[in-house]
């Protein structure tokens, strides 16, 4: 099992510090999202939380560290020009000797698009223009020309170098959890994280979010196998990532009981349901081994991400008590 963090709302020296810290503990990846404006579900959201180009970020913490792996969970393809995003995840695998993964995903949060004039297609149109950026992003990568007719993009005998460290190129991880975007992912992705699905609603809807079950989650691990048939993939090579957004170790079962009972009411299910939930994790050490070993086997997980809310003593727990034992 391989274990990430991501990070933000951070400024740049306790970036450093917390990707440092996550490379000390044994975690193998570290990643930021790409936003102008975070929002949480139904609309929430902070308009002072901190706002950094995530391609800086990354650089930042490629250069604070040696072995983890860094990335975006997710970059928005709308925000930027596939040969600029080519470019620039470019120029972070080779400044991090070749640690970069490289997320991608349709974009969102329409909000952002509503107070920055940043056209904001249905997701639809998205997914294809996703789909294209895709193609030029792997021929930029790989060829040594591209000259690419498509229905938003166009390129003609365009060039990059240098290539990419990593070869063929770096992995590319989709995010999202609609059907297009699972369809994406059994053409593209090397890695998909699946999530709720807020792409269509263009917000993260709480029902998205309690939709996002035990069985669900399964089933759309299925669905992407299935679906890689249909372009010639493997689909069992095609890693799955669940991002925890909520991860408690509790000292006692009881402990654990109390708190399923007081936050299974929010997503929508049971105490039961909620410690099977795609996007918790809450137990007492021994617990938690025994869910992720769970994840591992019927829903073949191969990477988990915590959010860095948690905080250094948090991630440390984890660290310490939970990863070496799954």
């Amino acid at each position: 099992m391989e274990y990430g963090v991501q990070v933000s709302n951070l400024e740049f020296p306790q970036l450093r510090d917390i990707a440092q810290a996550a490379e000390g503990m044994g975690f193998h990846v570290i990643m930021t999202p790409d936003h102008i404006v975070m929002e949480g579900p139904e609309h929430q959201f902070d308009p002072h939380h901190l706002s950094y180009d995530p391609m800086v970020l990354v650089a930042v913490i490629a250069e604070a560290t040696k072995k983890i792996r860094v990335g975006h969970l997710v970059l928005c393809n709308l925000f930027r020009h596939p040969v600029i995003t080519a470019q620039s995840l470019n120029s972070l695998d080779r400044l991090s000797n070749g640690r970069l993964v490289a997320g991608l995903g349709t974009g969102w949060t329409e909000r952002e698009f509503k107070m920055t004039g940043i056209p904001f297609p249905d997701i639809t149109t998205r997914l294809r223009m996703l789909d294209e950026a895709l193609t030029v992003i792997r021929s930029l990568w790989t060829k040594e020309e591209t000259t690419f007719a498509g229905e938003f993009y166009r390129l003609q005998d365009a060039i990059l170098w240098p290539k990419p460290v990593q070869q063929p190129h770096p992995p590319i991880l989709l995010g999202g959890g609609g059907k297009g975007l699972l369809r994406l992912a059994a053409k593209h992705a090397d890695v998909i994280n699946i999530i709720s699905d807020a792409g269509k609603p263009g917000y993260i809807k709480l029902a998205n979010v309690q939709k996002l079950t035990n069985d669900a989650f399964r089933s759309k691990v299925q669905f992407v196998r299935d679906e890689a048939k249909s372009h010639g993939r493997d689909g069992r090579k095609i890693g799955i990532s669940n991002v925890v957004f909520t991860a408690i170790v509790t000292d006692s079962a009881a402990a654990t009981q109390s708190m399923a009972e007081g936050m299974a009411p929010m997503f929508g299910t049971t105490p039961e349901g909620l410690v099977q939930s795609p996007m918790a994790l809450l137990g007492t050490p021994e617990q938690c081994v025994k869910e992720l070993k769970r994840r591992q086997k019927e829903w073949d997980v191969s990477q988990v991400i915590f959010s860095g809310g948690l905080g250094e003593t948090g991630l440390r727990r984890l660290a310490e008590e939970v990863m070496p034992h799954v």
